[in-house]
């Protein structure tokens, strides 16, 4: 899959809830894993696959998030999908920061200590 973002997607790991509503309009909910983010976008990992184009609520803790899918794929695992969030409607940390997000590109940073890369 191409990298379409602009902005840097960082590498998370939480659950989350996933709404939308089905081809007879009837409102469905998953959990699902969040696997990444960034302002605008993020991808989930759940066991059900959403159509292209489905308006989307994803609820954590606090609040929630709302977007369109963009693509959807089964990878062994699970389906991947790939979430665009409504442009009035950006992920920030300070609204909600994942259990676990990482920055990849602190990967190529310097060691302060030893003033190496670190890996």
């Amino acid at each position: 899959m191409q990298e379409r973002r602009l902005e840097p997607r960082l590498l998370c790991a939480d659950l989350v809830e996933i709404h939308w509503e089905d081809k007879s309009g009837r409102t469905r909910r998953a959990v699902a894993n969040l696997e990444d983010i960034s302002m605008s976008g993020a991808c989930l990992q759940l066991e059900n696959a959403i159509p292209l184009k489905s308006r989307v609520r994803v609820t954590y803790g606090g609040g929630s998030l709302e977007g369109e899918v963009r693509y959807c794929v089964y990878r062994e695992i699970g389906y991947f999908l790939g979430v665009k969030f409504d442009q009035e409607n950006k992920w920030s940390q300070q609204q909600f920061r994942p259990q676990h997000l990482f920055d990849p590109r602190r990967l190529g940073a310097k060691s302060p200590r030893l003033g190496r890369k670190t890996a």
